[in-house]
């Protein structure tokens, strides 16, 4: 049976990874040159947020057996390709939004052009910060690292996600082909920072197929849940633009499915999500406590 997490204080675990994430996020991006590229870095990756995914890639390494801190640079690596997508993917040839994390998205303060520039470098910083910024961890493990912020970031992670969104925006969208969406804008985020984060800790084989199957579950329900709030929340709660998919006419679950299912859709993932992880008991309650926070959240 997978670890009783009844007694796991999770609130004092978020809270104690959030603020050694952010600590890192801010020495990631020292006093360098040019200023405003700098500041423009800043202003997406140091604008708060749950720190999900930095968290899911230190839960996974210490999942693993291994020592959160060694991850930390993995971490951060992980948050600034988050960073880049949103940047990027709030940009007027992408979904042209106005509003990220309760404040104007980066482009409506520093132009597109800035915006843009400062995604490529939190890209390649990110990959600095697994190669040239991870002391004590063997270079076998970063190699591997490094080959999964590639897949992720590239044509079989987010950017090929992004074009079929973009593809199937007006256009009516099946749920095979909303899932493929998803699964690769979503999901390889995701499945990266718990693969990673297992990585940096030397795991086997048969528990990165585990915690494969954990996280697409994580990650389509966390697009579901994504897609419930943008219908059921406001702008004030979710820091960003709600309605935003209707407005583009794109096809959403709550869309396909509806409300009641998509949560149930939700709930079911999750199940299945943490039942892979039933085999290893030790050290698995941050893992399954953070699938519960993804179906239960309000943001």
């Amino acid at each position: 049976m997978g670890e009783d997490i009844s007694t796991f204080d999770f609130s004092s675990y978020l809270i104690k990874h959030r603020k050694s994430v952010e600590a890192a996020l801010d020495a990631s991006l020292g006093p360098e040159r040019p200023e405003q590229l700098r500041e423009a870095m800043r202003y997406s990756l140091l604008a708060g947020g749950k720190r999900l995914r930095p968290i899911l890639c230190l839960a996974a390494c210490e999942f693993a057996g291994g020592d959160s801190v060694l991850a930390l640079p993995t971490a951060v690596a992980l948050e600034m390709i988050h960073t880049m997508s949103l940047i990027h993917d709030d940009l007027p040839a992408m979904d042209n939004d106005d509003l990220r994390r309760g404040r104007p998205t980066n482009h409506k303060v520093y132009g597109d052009a800035v915006a843009i520039l400062a995604g490529d470098a939190l890209l390649t910083r990110s990959f600095e910060m697994v190669a040239l910024r991870s002391p004590g961890v063997p270079v076998e493990r970063l190699l591997k690292v490094v080959g999964e912020l590639s897949l992720l970031a590239g044509a079989p992670g987010l950017v090929g996600g992004q074009v079929v969104d973009l593809e199937c925006e007006g256009k009516a969208v099946d749920l095979e082909t909303l899932e493929f969406i998803h699964l690769h804008k979503t999901g390889a985020l995701l499945k990266a920072c718990v693969v990673s984060g297992a990585l940096i800790a030397g795991a086997s084989a048969d528990l990165l197929d585990a915690l494969c199957i954990y996280a697409k579950g994580i990650g389509l329900a966390f697009q579901i849940i994504d897609d419930v709030l943008d219908v059921t929340a406001s702008s004030d709660v979710l820091g960003k633009t709600a309605g935003k998919d209707l407005v583009a006419d794109k096809t959403t679950y709550p869309k396909l499915l509806g409300l009641d299912e998509s949560r149930k859709r939700a709930n079911d993932l999750v199940i299945e999500a943490k039942a892979a992880l039933k085999p290893w008991n030790k050290n698995s309650a941050p893992l399954l406590a953070l699938a519960d926070y993804i179906t239960n959240r309000d943001r």
